[in-house]
């Protein structure tokens, strides 16, 4: 009987530490969310992980009521929350364009070198479901993007309509030129003037900026650009150049960054920014501080007023952006995929620093631009799940007035519901709500995942450009 006794004792206890081993594994993802804050912790959590002992709700692949696990969750599966850190107003944060592809509207992309603007320009033409789909045929660069019913394209981009603007066109170019160039072959004289919502994709600027290195190095010059403001392409003397042969193919890191003319250095500023506002090239109008906190402003101003614009950093953020912003679906998802020759790049920390220095305006710009588009990203999932929630309950209240109008057909005037079926009523309201209210704990943790740091670029075939 004694060892009956100590037998059950000895269950009960392992029974109890076993739920307190739980418990703390559960309680680790709250108390430190922050990966690199609580290393030890997770190297815990993961470990128990693997070994099965976290089969918990949280670790499954189904969410309470029936919700998938969330696709937003960062790769490290640490519950990192986003801080914002600059106060944008509800315009800013809420986009949702009436974009309509049968009148006469067109997306511009705006394609900054080395930020993975290929892949997603191929997005644009290949992946997006359409009634009718852009016709791409193998062995042509450009695709045929036309409306349902016309022969006009929707789409102003590379893989469109080609560098109708130059290669690589920037703000100042595009917003002068698209109109033009759009109304001279489409509309009519007495047609009204159509909407262009302009979109572009940012990067990090230390990774852009040894990818473009990379680039450079390998032959590429972009000498087709034109860099017109005000009507001009710059002078030689506005713009010299940083080589003196063909091309600059074969390039150190340090001869490319020692070079003081080189258009890499706040490209993502430059090409964002309304470059009339400091005399286009001509840097002699004012100091280079004040040049460069102009233009960041302008870049700044018109970031913001952009329809879209995605961070190669957080590829299925910038689909879901896109993809709520426009209410278009692409076909396939977007993947966060590793091996970029930017990525293998190994740079000594006192390199990575001068590169941040000679970026400066630009490390500025994209930390601006990362607050907003994790922000937008935030809204836009909170007015989602208030839209789930809501259709829920419309649900839940039609359902009810249903069983209540059969049960009263069934039910003589003068007689009352038997007290089950109340009771059941009751029970599966009560039942939905639970579920509910468990669904709205866990949405908040939904909503303010940050893609892990550690996640590399997507950008494998753009270094091919």
């Amino acid at each position: 009987m004694d060892e009956k006794s100590s037998s059950s004792s000895h269950q009960r206890l392992l029974v109890v530490l076993l739920m307190a081993l739980l418990f703390c594994v559960i309680m680790i993802q709250y108390v430190c969310p922050s990966k690199s804050e609580c290393q030890m912790l997770h190297h815990l959590g993961s470990w128990l992980a693997v070994g099965g002992v976290t089969g918990s709700r949280f670790s499954g692949k189904k969410m309470p009521d029936g919700l998938q696990k969330d696709p937003y969750i960062a790769e490290d599966r640490a519950l990192a929350r986003f801080v914002p850190r600059f106060n944008f107003t509800k315009p800013d944060l809420s986009r949702l364009i009436d974009f309509n592809i049968k009148g006469d509207d067109v997306i511009v992309f705006l394609h900054i070198q080395k930020t993975g603007g290929t892949t997603f320009g191929r997005h644009l033409v290949r992946n997006i479901q359409l009634e009718r789909p852009c016709e791409c045929h193998a062995g042509q660069k450009k695709c045929t993007c036309f409306r349902p019913g016309k022969k006009e394209t929707w789409l102003f981009s590379r893989f469109s309509t080609g560098w109708s603007c130059g290669l690589h066109a920037d703000w100042t170019e595009l917003t002068s030129c698209v109109p033009s160039r759009m109304d001279s072959q489409e509309v009519p004289k007495n047609q009204p003037s159509r909407n262009y919502y302009y979109i572009t994709i940012l990067r990090d600027p230390v990774s852009r900026y040894l990818s473009e290195w990379r680039h450079v190095q390998r032959g590429a010059t972009w000498k087709a650009s034109l860099h017109v403001c005000d009507g001009r392409s710059p002078t030689l003397s506005e713009l010299p150049s940083c080589y003196s042969g063909d091309d600059w193919s074969g390039c150190s890191l340090q001869e490319f960054m020692d070079c003081p003319y080189n258009l890499a250095n706040n490209r993502q500023t430059r090409m964002l920014a309304d470059l009339s506002l400091v005399g286009c090239y001509n840097v002699s109008t004012m100091s280079e501080e004040e040049r460069w906190a102009v233009l960041l402003e302008s870049a700044k101003r018109n970031l913001r007023g952009m329809a879209f614009f995605g961070l190669t950093e957080y590829q299925r953020k910038t689909q879901y952006l896109f993809e709520r912003t426009f209410n278009l679906e692409f076909i396939a998802p977007f993947t966060q995929l590793n091996g970029t020759r930017a990525s293998s790049v190994e740079v000594p920390p006192e390199t990575q620093h001068r590169i941040r220095q000679l970026n400066q305006w630009d490390v500025e710009l994209y930390e601006y631009a990362r607050d907003l588009f994790l922000q937008r990203f935030q809204v836009a999932r909170q007015q989602e799940h208030r839209q789930a929630r809501e259709r829920r309950q419309q649900e839940r209240r039609r359902l009810r007035g249903r069983f209540t109008a059969k049960l009263g057909k069934q039910l003589k005037p003068t007689e009352t519901p038997p007290f089950t079926n109340n009771r059941a009523v009751v029970a599966e309201e009560q039942h939905s709500a639970d579920n509910t209210a468990e669904s709205e704990v866990l949405l908040p943790d939904w909503w303010d995942l940050d893609d892990s740091d550690t996640m590399e670029d997507y950008t494998d075939n753009v270094e091919q450009w």
